[in-house]
């Protein structure tokens, strides 16, 4: 490479020519191709957004100016740029780059981004700040047409647009979200880039305007060099922007000539840049859903490396156990986020089109959506990550709980998620939902339990949270019809006469594991599968503390407000007894890694749960005989 190597930062791309920044960009794509087949990573999203960083970090000044980036995946190029070469054969493995942005690594990231439709926000509060302290330096945000789905995105761009402050709203409309675009929005950008309308409109404008002289200059000629206005743009016009675009995103010395021309225009200003996913590598080009997150693959051929598949996902049998209940119940629709093949909801929507709805990234909508889908007798069940529903909160607690409506809510991603890192760990939404009243929240051991969690879910007839892993299931036997399980009961593996584990979800079967290596060590240790977190299975939770007096619990949520605490909260309401050793995710964020070396490091694989509770037994042991001798 000739000329990537020698940029430490932003200050040294500067130092080039603008014929030279092509190259470059050449040079970024290569060296994101490299890293990404031998380590996966959001590669569509970062290859299309490319040429559009080169310009910015030519013609801003990174780190004074702030560049906000939505969604953060979009920016491996920006992470080349700004002295992370060396690291970024790391990216989203254990203690290297994260895959998004983050503020303690680099001065570069203005402002963290691992979920949609933020940095309109987080840019006008930064702007906002600028002006107060009379300072001159400049804010970008650059957002994504997915992201602009997002309720979030509009209410800043009505808070912007009211105060007039100078900001510069970067759209890279990419021509989808991470699947099909969807929505209003995504037609009014569509019809921006047709051969229909617009374009006959703008050809009765040129020739109006070719007739008029300004300054001695075509006012065409300095409309086309500087502004073009088209007829969707007045939706951003009306909310107090001034509109530029379409601009080709990959016309790097274009959009450095346009860039620097909105530079220093006072006031908001949209910059509607049109790029393409995947752009300089043909597969991803082509198949740009299946190259947003990839997985490690073949850089000639673009295909993945696939291991041994021993079991499938927990995604792939929820999709399958969607249609298998929808053919027998016409009732139940499904709703996602964006997300169709990520929720696995994709098979549903080619089988059942007229029952699937993708509301965009909308996660607020969605649920409320259901909730209405729901008063009207229907049986909606929305699947969103576990980390994406957090924004939902308060549709599920006001719209769905409080009205005692049947949403089902099936969330993908919970627990350690693994090389996406902090914003995308699932491990609070059993302290979130739990609290609600009138909910029954489920965790599956397995994904025999999960298919038949999901058919029993229908027959409570009230708010159900139903939460599973990502990533290859246990590959245990599927039973060939669906079972209903009783609201609020577990089930006994066997019983312990020293110590009882009380595991939910995909805790379960590595403490079975567990229990197996403790029984080695000579210790009696028995294994219950709860599978609800609420309602609780209290009978259960009775007799364990009468077998031995001494218990576990183990789960991957936060142990502030999780399982373990509603098992304590259990005991104390019905007045029982057992010493108690709480295992689950501790009082910090957890990075990125691969989920199972996570779960080692936490002491939550079955290792790590036999020593944890065998140590805490010898500790309980020593200090009875301490007290004894005292």
């Amino acid at each position: 490479m000739k000329y990537l190597p020698n940029i430490k930062g932003p200050q040294d791309l500067k130092k080039l020519p603008l014929e030279a920044l092509d190259a470059v960009a050449a040079e970024i794509r290569g060296t994101i191709l490299n890293s990404i087949s031998k380590t996966g990573g959001h590669l569509a999203s970062s290859l299309g957004a490319t040429d559009l960083i080169v310009a910015l970090h030519y013609v801003y000044n990174s780190p004074a100016d702030k560049i906000v980036f939505d969604t953060g995946h979009q920016a491996y190029a920006h992470k080349l740029l700004t002295g992370r070469q060396e690291g970024f054969k790391t990216i989203r493995q254990k203690n290297g780059l994260s895959g998004f942005l983050k503020r303690h690594e680099s001065p570069h990231d203005a402002f963290g981004a691992g979920h949609a439709s933020t940095a309109l926000s987080a840019a006008s509060g930064m702007a906002a700040s600028r002006d107060l302290s009379g300072s001159l330096h400049k804010v970008v945000a650059v957002v994504s047409d997915g992201c602009m789905t997002g309720g979030m995105a509009w209410e800043a761009l009505q808070n912007i647009g009211q105060s007039g402050t100078d900001l510069l709203a970067v759209l890279n409309d990419n021509q989808m979200f991470i699947s099909t675009r969807v929505g209003r929005l995504g037609r009014i950008l569509t019809k921006l880039l047709t051969l229909g309308t617009v374009q006959s409109a703008e050809r009765k404008a040129e020739v109006f305007l070719n007739r008029f002289q300004f300054w001695g200059k075509s006012i065409l000629k300095v409309a086309k060099r500087t502004r073009v206005l088209l007829f969707p743009g007045m939706t951003f016009e009306e909310m107090g922007f001034t509109y530029f675009g379409p601009v080709n995103g990959h016309n790097i010395t274009e959009l450095t000539e346009v860039l620097g021309y909105l530079k220093d225009m006072k006031g908001p200003v949209l910059l509607h840049v049109v790029t393409k996913k995947g752009k300089g590598y043909e597969p991803a080009e082509e198949e740009p859903t299946e190259f947003h997150g990839a997985p490690v693959f073949n850089l000639e051929t673009g295909e993945a490396k696939k291991a041994p598949v021993s079991a499938p996902s927990f995604t792939k049998v929820f999709g399958a156990a969607m249609v298998r209940l929808a053919e027998k119940n016409q009732k139940i629709c499904a709703i996602t986020a964006a997300m169709p093949e990520g929720t696995g909801l994709d098979k549903f929507r080619d089988t059942f089109p007229k029952r699937y709805y993708d509301v965009g990234i909308a996660e607020e909508h969605a649920l409320t959506f259901a909730a209405g889908l729901a008063a009207e007798g229907l049986k909606p069940v929305a699947a969103i990550y576990s980390s994406f529903i957090q924004r939902a909160f308060d549709q599920i607690m006001h719209d769905i709980c409080l009205q005692k409506l049947p949403v089902v809510v099936a969330l993908d991603r919970a627990g350690l998620v693994g090389e996406d890192g902090p914003t995308h760990h699932g491990v609070f939404d059993l302290s979130l939902f739990r609290m609600l009243p009138d909910i029954a929240v489920m965790a599956p051991a397995d994904e025999n339990e999960l298919q038949n969690m999901l058919s029993s879910a229908f027959g409570y007839n009230m708010p159900v949270v139903i939460r599973y892993p990502r990533g290859r299931a246990f590959g245990v036997e599927m039973d060939a019809e669906f079972k209903n399980y009783p609201l609020g009961k577990g089930r006994w593996f066997s019983k312990g006469g020293d110590i009882n584990i009380l595991a939910v979800g995909n805790r379960v079967h590595p403490a079975l594991e567990a229990a197996r290596l403790l029984k080695a060590k000579g210790i009696d240790a028995g294994v219950a599968d709860m599978r609800f977190i609420k309602p609780l299975d209290l009978e259960l939770l009775k007799e364990a503390c009468g077998l031995c007096g001494r218990l576990v619990t183990v789960e991957d949520n936060a142990l502030a407000g999780g399982f373990g605490s509603a098992v304590l909260e259990g005991m104390n309401a019905a007045g029982l007894e057992a010493r108690v050793l709480c295992m689950g995710i501790p009082d910090n964020y957890i990075e990125q890694g691969k989920p199972d070396e996570l779960y080692a490091e936490l002491g939550l694989d079955a290792s790590g749960i036999a020593a944890n509770a065998a140590a805490w037994m010898s500790g309980i042991q020593s200090r009875a005989v301490g007290a004894g001798n005292k």
